[in-house]
């Protein structure tokens, strides 16, 4: 439940909280902030003080002007004293202000965390307070994370994680679900934001709770695991020693086709790094979903599945693409020709490339181009040397050239083996950030 659904539920009814559309443009412009600040200095009046709370908490909830307003007023530091209420409910009640602001952007969060908000929070926590005050409060902590231009202070984040990595072993889904993504913020970034997270030790919490049969607790925790492999080769080891690749693989064939497209993303993530990892994916028996989903997933989840192919194909030895070829990927791959997303379309060029260069190290060219050739693939890669694209064009063009030519002419041709992986490491680096050096990564681009 969300924090204004339960404010609307308060009994008294107010005019802020009865009505569908509140008047709250009508009570800033009518100079009421200040007053309603001035009211919650009022210690002798905790009941004065929760009215004003619940007046600001709804103003803080509207548009990002309302939200300034609010802070202008001056109403941060009040409510940041309020958390030392001995009235549980106007303590509560501060801790939603201090939420709202703090979740409207990384300025006001970090106007809240100057203000020395985090300690007066982690105080808080406790096992005796109700766990709808929990729940408020962990909330809050996770907007405290949120955002990343910038990110919250190093110190911030220090003093939250101990207190996060204890909430995520709590009962409740709604707690455990805002502590993960809180998690999910704070490794939402370069390697040393995904090492502060990892070294508390919560991975293996973490790949517990991906088995949740709760979808706000298990998106969640997905996308950390999926964030931390975005990291270096040694975090995502961590990661993999954690258990992942235990319960990757069946998210593939998860019911949502959002989950699933997670999945494959971390999947690629993890096919971005050396050799061990992808032989790690090939134990595991990622091959045979993976396979699936190319076949008949949701577009968005084939494209992450194409990344995972395109990493497994640069990154692998021969023996491994051989692997991938006998699971089946390679018609799935030519059938995805056709598809109008430029990008995709040259990566699986390349996919194709660099599966015939393998074959033909080990003496199995011929036999690779006549399985092409049988799946439809010399026809549709012909048809593409005619495409708009230049590039895709002048791809289809030196793989002909290369690969399926009667002369085998050496005129025009794809780069040798090291230069291709630059070309697919330049495709996908226009994913990435300048701040993810490994290979292939692609953080995400927005929440799900």
């Amino acid at each position: 439940m969300s924090p204004l659904t339960l404010l609307s539920n308060r009994p008294n009814g107010k005019m802020l909280s009865r009505e569908k559309n509140p008047p709250l443009k009508l009570i800033v412009d009518a100079g009421l902030i200040p007053r309603l600040v001035e009211f919650l200095k009022s210690s002798l009046h905790p009941r004065l003080q929760l009215e004003a709370a619940w007046a600001l908490t709804n103003i803080a909830s509207g548009t990002s002007e309302l939200t300034r307003a609010v802070v202008d007023g001056g109403a941060i530091q009040p409510l940041v004293e309020l958390l030392s209420s001995p009235h549980m409910t106007v303590c509560e009640q501060a801790v939603w202000a201090l939420g709202n602001i703090a979740g409207d952007g990384p300025k006001f969060r970090d106007d809240v965390i100057l203000s020395d908000a985090i300690p007066h929070l982690l105080t808080l926590v406790s096992s005796s307070i109700p766990v709808t005050f929990l729940r408020n409060i962990t909330w809050t902590l996770s907007n405290l994370c949120r955002n990343k231009n910038p990110y919250p202070s190093d110190h911030a984040v220090k003093q939250m994680l101990p207190t996060l990595f204890h909430l995520l072993w709590h009962p409740d889904e709604e707690v455990l679900s805002d502590t993960c993504w809180a998690l999910s913020y704070l490794t939402d970034g370069c390697d040393t934001r995904i090492g502060q997270v990892v070294d508390t030790g919560v991975l293996p919490r973490l790949v517990e709770l991906m088995s949740s049969s709760e979808l706000n607790v298990l998106t969640p925790s997905l996308r950390t695991v999926g964030n931390i492999v975005t990291g270096t080769d040694h975090q995502t080891q961590l990661a993999l020693d954690a258990g992942i690749l235990a319960v990757l693989p069946q998210l593939l064939t998860h019911p949502r086709s959002s989950i699933q497209k997670e999945a494959a993303w971390a999947l690629s993530n993890v096919a971005a790094g050396p050799r061990q990892h992808i032989q790690q994916l090939i134990a595991c028996g990622v091959l045979p979903p993976l396979v699936a989903v190319l076949e008949s997933g949701d577009f968005k989840v084939q494209k992450e599945a194409v990344w995972t192919v395109a990493n497994f194909t640069t990154g692998g030895t021969v023996d491994q693409l051989i692997q991938l070829v006998q699971a089946g990927v390679l018609e799935p791959l030519i059938n995805l020709l056709t598809i109008p997303d430029t990008k995709i379309v040259l990566i699986i060029l390349d996919i194709l490339f660099f599966i015939l260069q393998a074959a033909e190290k080990i003496s199995q060219k011929e036999s690779m181009c006549l399985l092409i050739e049988g799946l439809g693939g010399i026809d549709r890669i012909e048809a593409l040397q005619l495409h708009e694209n230049r590039q895709i064009a002048l791809t289809a063009l030196n793989i002909t050239e290369r690969h399926f030519s009667e002369e085998e002419e050496t005129g025009t041709t794809l780069p040798a083996r090291d230069q291709g992986h630059e070309f697919l490491k330049h495709l996908t680096n226009t994913y990435q950030s300048s701040t993810t050096p490994k290979s292939g990564t692609r953080p995400k681009e927005s929440p799900l």
